[in-house]
């Protein structure tokens, strides 16, 4: 090997060379809850990265993404989180801190199972060496098939920029897309993109979003 060159980092453990995975959890049926996801969407529709790194909507998969996190040398995740702020309010965790955090101010189910996840890893001994979760506080949660609210659209985008930086530093050799990647080899799936995803949902005349008053008496 050119002495110039430098080698590839290894996992902990292992021969094997370093791993990247950027991870995306959330569901995006609840409005702010989907950010995470519609991080992953947008990172794949408008960047490509080195053949070491990997993208992935977690959705709320749980438990089902520990080998993600068991592969990866280096974690970077997008989610929702809860940490008392003015909506939109991004915040960056690092590390050893990311699980205890998530486990402090659980939002929702996918965040015990997540948390699960990384207690798992680290059980194993196949933790990554670097972990950054990018989180924004959310506004909205308890609309069913709702989008992102403008405040946190407008987050998502400052959520781009400093994914990309951290990559960039992680040595992950993000480009700018010439064009999006064709729909089978999309992150997420075509159908609930965002675009169509909210293209797709009935006007409040047509659907009712406060509750039929038949079944809520209370709220008639």
């Amino acid at each position: 090997m050119d002495p110039l060159t430098p080698e590839p980092a290894c996992h902990p453990g292992g021969d094997s060379p370093e791993s990247i995975v950027v991870l995306g959890i959330g569901n995006v049926l609840w409005a702010d809850e989907g950010f995470g996801v519609r991080c992953i969407e947008a990172l794949d529709a408008r960047w490509t990265f080195a053949p070491h790194v990997s993208l992935v909507d977690g959705g709320t998969q749980g438990l089902y993404l520990v080998h993600h996190v068991q592969q990866a040398t280096r974690l970077l995740i997008f989610d929702a989180i809860d940490y008392g702020l003015e909506p939109g309010t991004l915040k960056l965790i690092e590390n050893d801190e990311v699980p205890r955090f998530m486990g402090a101010k659980k939002m929702s189910l996918h965040q015990t199972g997540f948390q699960e996840v990384l207690a798992l890893a680290m059980l194993t001994e196949r933790f990554p060496q670097s972990v950054l979760l990018i989180g924004c506080q959310p506004e909205e949660l308890e609309d069913y098939g709702g989008s992102l609210r403008p405040r946190v659209r407008l987050a998502l985008e400052d959520a781009l920029a400093l994914g990309v930086d951290a990559l960039r530093r992680w040595g992950a050799e993000p480009r700018p897309r010439l064009a999006p990647p064709p729909a089978d080899d999309a992150v997420g799936q075509a159908t609930i993109a965002l675009a169509a995803y909210e293209s797709g949902r009935p006007s409040e005349d047509q659907a009712c979003r406060v509750g039929d008053a038949r079944f809520m008496p209370g709220a008639a």
